[in-house]
């Protein structure tokens, strides 16, 4: 049973079992990022999909949040140049990861309270940084043990 819902400008994507939510400014490369994810799990040989793109809608289930695409956008995605297009999707995911994407490069140490968001009452382990490194603080992310 849902504990309230969140609407988010971002994206989301599902890496195996891990649903990454993708967040930050208009235009700073989250669909792309999104794009290059999945193709770069896929061409590993892994499994890999978009949940959404643009608007993300997310809801506490118990101990967990759940990410689905907006209604209106389920299925779609925006591909700079070209507009939006259809694209097969996943209809929900459970988020293990925020990715947030900055203008400024990551710190190198970052403080312990940027290492993870709170969504819902719920703490998500978080990584910030520009698209350009965001895949492997993401991956790093998603490997750490523990």
């Amino acid at each position: 049973m849902s504990e309230g819902t969140l609407n988010l400008h971002g994206g989301c994507v599902l890496l195996g079992e891990a649903g990454l939510l993708i967040l930050g400014p208009s235009g700073i490369g989250k669909s792309a990022l999104a794009r290059r994810l999945v193709a770069e799990r896929r061409a590993a040989g892994g499994f890999a999909a978009l949940v959404a793109d643009d608007r993300v809608l997310v809801s506490r289930h118990g101990g967990r949040i759940v990410a689905r695409p907006h209604p209106a956008l389920a299925g779609f995605a925006e591909h700079r140049g070209l507009g939006i297009r259809p694209v097969s999707h996943e209809g929900a995911a459970v988020l293990r990861l925020v990715v947030e994407l900055t203008r400024e490069p990551a710190p190198r140490m970052p403080e312990e309270a940027d290492l993870a968001a709170t969504l819902l009452g719920i703490r998500i382990p978080r990584v910030a940084g520009m698209a350009a490194e965001a895949g492997a603080l993401i991956e790093a992310a998603i490997s750490w043990p523990g």
